[in-house]
Order: C-alpha cells, then structure tokens, then sequence
C-alpha cells in the first residue's frame, strides 16, 4: 500500500498527538503519568473485597499518595511504570496502524475528493477509523493492563513486578480469560473515546489548514 506525502504528514502529526497524549519518551514526564495512575489504581481497589487492607484506606488522592511513598519509599510511586510505557508503546503501535490502514482503505473506496459531502464523510471515517483503531489498541494491550493494575495495586513492596511473570501466575489460575478480564467495558469504551479522540484531533487540523487526510 502506497502513502502519499500528504499522508505520511498525517502520520507524523498523528504520532505527535499520540506523544502529547501519551508522553512516550518523556521519562520524567511518563512517571509523572504513572504516579496518578497508581494512586487512581488504588483508590478504586479499596474496600472490603479488596487487596488493600482497611489498614491501608485512602481518604483522598494525596492521603494515598503520602501513604504509598511511606510504606513503598519515593519509587513506591512510580510501581508499574515500566508495564505502563510497554503497553502504551505496543497498543499505539497497534493503534496507528489499523487507523492509517482503515483510514487510506475507506478514502480511496468513497473517492471524498469527488463529494458534495465530503466533510460528513470525512468525520465518519475519522469515527470508523479511530474507533477501530481503540479496539484493536485495548484488545491487543488488555493483559498488560491486567498485570499493571495488579502490580500497582500489590500490598507488599515485595511482590512481582514483572508484567509476563504476573501474567503467568494469572494464566495459571484462571487461564486466558483471567488475563483479558474486563474486555467488554474496556472495548465499549474504546470504540467511541477514541473515534471522538480522533473526529476532534482531523477537525483540529483542518481548522489550523493543515491537511493531513487528503493529499493536495
């Protein structure tokens, strides 16, 4: 499949979303991401059926976080951020790939250039697009998110955190389902949050009159 220039630029700006989205490569910036994750892990957790013991119950984000860095030390914090930066780097991969594919496919059947509707058309397949590339994103990544909310949720400063090593253990126990556990909710919300992410980022760049769909 051949890209032309002008989409080869949607790419790079695609990708450059995805690093403001995201902060891949931004080690400091990425801990910075994995820290409220850890403390939004934790806090939704508690409870009576729980990992977290009664002991251990947050009242607010920064009551978490100070006993996280008290019982765990200042890297207690940052626990999982490595699983974090795979997921994130596999899933976008994934992601970028099915949306330039779907995006380039349905273009190039519905020939837009040609139609008196074009912006209508160009909004549906960012949606199709977009949300497609949501789904193929969590349905590829979802284990490693399972093993990432355990480690970030784990009682003990010594428990595992490698992300194969607790997903092995879950494979163990409760086999291939244990590992994609949540996928309805997580694949419900993929498909619209990420066609809605996409929609507004194409329109973004139209309105700035960059033209990254359709070559000029």
């Amino acid at each position: 499949m051949s890209i032309r220039a002008s989409e080869s630029k949607g790419l790079v700006l695609m990708f450059c979303y995805d690093l403001l989205l995201y902060d891949h490569f931004s080690p400091k910036k990425k801990k910075h991401g994995c820290d409220i994750v850890l403390l939004q892990c934790r806090m939704q957790v508690q409870g009576t059926d729980s990992l977290v013991p009664k002991s251990s119950s947050y009242s607010s984000p920064l009551d978490c976080a100070i006993k996280t860095i008290k019982s765990d030390g200042v890297t207690g914090i940052f626990r999982g951020g490595s699983t974090t930066l795979l997921r994130e780097s596999l899933g976008n991969a994934i992601f970028f790939s099915v949306y330039e594919y779907v995006r380039y496919y349905m273009h190039l059947q519905l020939n837009t250039s040609s139609s008196s509707h074009s912006n209508l058309i160009d909004m549906g397949i960012g949606i199709v697009s977009g949300g497609l590339g949501g789904v193929a994103f969590w349905s590829a990544v979802l284990p490693l998110d399972v093993a990432k909310t355990i480690i970030q949720t784990a009682p003990e400063k010594c428990s595992p955190t490698n992300p194969f090593q607790v997903l092995n253990s879950i494979y163990t126990r409760a086999g291939l389902r244990g590992c994609y556990a949540g996928l309805g909710p997580t694949i419900v919300r993929a498909f619209p949050a990420n066609a809605a992410a996409i929609v507004t980022w194409e329109l973004a760049m139209k309105l700035l009159g960059i033209r990254n769909i359709e070559g000029s």
